[in-house]
């Protein structure tokens, strides 16, 4: 789950700053009238125009960037399979049965040595689970089901959807408010560099306010964990759920402090001000209000 987040917001960024350069050398969406003042209520417009189209390109992508950045093998059901890809497709499946989807997620594979599993897709149909090698390797069967079930929640859920929306809302603030930074840093400097002072501020300012925009999402995040975990108790069993939440906080506890971030679930035991850019609560909150469910 922390993967697809950071992915997901990685992507967005990228793809809002490149129609932000495409747009700027572009005569689209002026909003700086005649006598040089700016005309909010077109630029706010520009802004949700570009901000929305940012976060569904991103959505659109991410289940291709996920399968690219993490070198996810995609597990085929006509191919011969192990019986360690066979079963694993068989337990995402039997999931996403009890959870209510008509489409199957596409199941995957990925080498790493780190214990980790995320969900991602631009839809309940279009969707897709994978899992490390590490997290095969670590975990028994009981902590399996529960980390699989959490992952086919997020998609039941449609969490990747809302998350899209609520980047959409981001990034509109980001657009509109780096611009209108950008004008305002314009207006000190030479009018001959002006225009050039004013496109290179708006990459800059738009690089910025979406990294701080992003401490929106991952609250947004945090919240919605405690909502796969239910549904993965739901799903696979509460003692499961908590087993598989038990079983990564020991292996966290184990690992050395050069491997103490685990991804799978997120295991994050951060407090205070770094839990800002935390895409998952604590780990040991999340175990207390499962057992108290």
């Amino acid at each position: 789950m922390g993967k697809r987040i950071l992915l997901l917001i990685v992507t967005n960024i990228l793809v809002m700053v490149t129609i932000g350069i495409v747009l700027s050398l572009l005569p689209i969406g002026s909003y700086i009238q005649a006598d040089g003042s700016l005309n909010l209520m077109t630029l706010l417009a520009f802004s949700a125009v570009i901000g929305f189209t940012g976060a569904f390109i991103s959505l659109a992508m991410s289940r291709w960037m996920a399968k690219m950045m993490m070198g996810v093998k995609v597990i085929k059901e006509n191919e011969s399979l192990s019986y360690v890809e066979k079963d694993l497709i068989e337990k995402v499946h039997r999931l996403s049965r009890a959870a209510g989807l008509t489409k199957m997620p596409e199941v995957g594979i990925y080498q790493s040595t780190e214990v980790n599993a995320f969900a991602t897709g631009p839809s309940k149909s279009k969707s897709l689970v994978a899992v490390s090698t590490g997290l095969l390797q670590e975990m028994d069967e009981d902590a399996i089901q529960g980390v699989l079930a959490h992952e086919v929640a997020h998609i039941a859920n449609g969490d990747m959807v809302t998350m899209t929306l609520l980047q959409g809302v981001v990034n509109t603030f980001v657009v509109f408010f780096a611009r209108i930074a950008a004008w305002a840093v314009s207006k000190f400097v030479r009018e001959d560099i002006a225009p050039i002072v004013h496109f290179v501020a708006i990459i800059v300012f738009q690089i910025m306010f979406s990294i701080l925009g992003s401490i929106v999402v991952l609250a947004y995040s945090r919240y919605r964990e405690y909502h796969a975990d239910n549904g993965g108790a739901d799903l696979a069993g509460k003692d499961k759920m908590i087993h598989a939440l038990h079983s990564l906080k020991s292996y966290s506890n184990r690992i050395s402090s050069e491997q103490a971030s685990v991804s799978t679930l997120k295991i994050n035991n951060k407090k205070g001000a770094s839990m800002l850019f935390s895409s998952h609560p604590d780990l040991n909150e999340r175990i207390r209000r499962l057992e108290a469910k």
